[in-house]
């Protein structure tokens, strides 16, 4: 979709800026080798109200492309696409989700995720939410969850809160307890550009509320994954032509290539100062997310 049908789009819809209704939600997603997250991302999603999925797929390797298949033939899935791309161009990637979803679906609201992304509301459902809002775009917070060796992420159960005073604990310049930038759901109507990682777009006009919505974020995995997820993002933002975006993708990447990312892990989570960190309330017991995948667990 061009820049021109875009505008258009958006100046049809300004007097329908509160219009209030959410006849069709649809999410997208971009993913590579999401195996361990992607089907109870599905679930869970499908269970708050989304009604269809688009998907691009950036070179999987380990059972995500058979995941998504078996999703699609269930219908869940509208669209698989398959990127093959190895500079990392997200935010083009994802605007072509959100024209197909316009296009093809008639999509009233849309929710561009990461599959590590959990999207939860108390009402138990995002479509309900968003039918409701007073605007065009929701913000909604983020609040990442705190890994557990040995413990598989739906059993863990510490929310993380962001500390101001980072250098007293020795943490990393990007550590898990550093403040989290919302991400954004909109409306299609008034669509002009999603910004990079979601957190921002573009609309004509613009009206931001907040709702009930908040994410659910597994954006630190345990070492091993960590570190395979720095490599991947690393070696693709070395292909990026934008040098500002992927900050802390660069950074871990560098770490990597002089063999210290596996001890900054460490600073990341704040494992030498753990005591401390959870004696002054930066780890919040938070059973939300374990309860709902308990729940999840029986379902197809």
């Amino acid at each position: 979709m061009g820049i021109i049908t875009k505008i258009g789009r958006a100046i049809w819809a300004l007097p329908r800026l509160n219009k209030r209704q959410c006849n069709t939600l649809v999410m997208t997603m971009l993913v590579k080798n999401e195996e361990k997250m992607l089907e109870n991302n599905l679930k869970f999603h499908k269970a708050m109200g989304v009604d269809k999925f688009i998907i691009t797929d950036n070179n999987s390797t380990d059972s995500t492309p058979q995941i998504l298949e078996k999703y699609k033939e269930m219908g869940w899935v509208h669209a698989i696409i398959k990127e093959p791309g190895q500079n990392y161009m997200q935010k083009q990637w994802v605007d072509r989700m959100i024209c197909l979803a316009i296009k093809e679906l008639k999509a009233d609201w849309i929710i561009n995720v990461d599959a590590d992304e959990f999207w939860y509301t108390p009402t138990g459902s995002i479509k309900q939410e968003l039918a409701q809002a007073k605007g065009n775009v929701v913000h909604c917070p983020i609040r990442s969850m705190y890994p557990e060796e040995n413990t598989p992420y739906t059993q863990w159960n510490k929310r993380v809160e962001f500390v101001s005073n980072q250098a007293d604990y020795e943490l990393s310049t990007y550590s898990i307890f550093e403040r989290q930038r919302g991400k954004v759901a909109h409306r299609t109507d008034g669509y002009l550009q999603i910004g990079t990682g979601n957190h921002k777009v573009t609309m004509l006009p613009k009206k931001t509320v907040e709702t009930g919505i908040m994410i659910y974020h597994y954006n630190v995995g345990l070492r091993d994954a960590f570190i395979a997820k720095m490599v991947n993002g690393g070696k693709q933002f070395e292909q990026h032509p934008g040098k500002k975006h992927g900050r802390h993708w660069r950074y871990f990447y560098e770490l990597y290539k002089n063999n210290q990312l596996s001890e900054e892990y460490d600073r990341v989570i704040g494992l030498h100062h753990l005591e401390e960190l959870k004696r002054d309330g930066y780890l919040v017991e938070d059973g939300t997310m374990t309860s709902i995948f308990s729940q999840l667990s029986g379902k197809i």
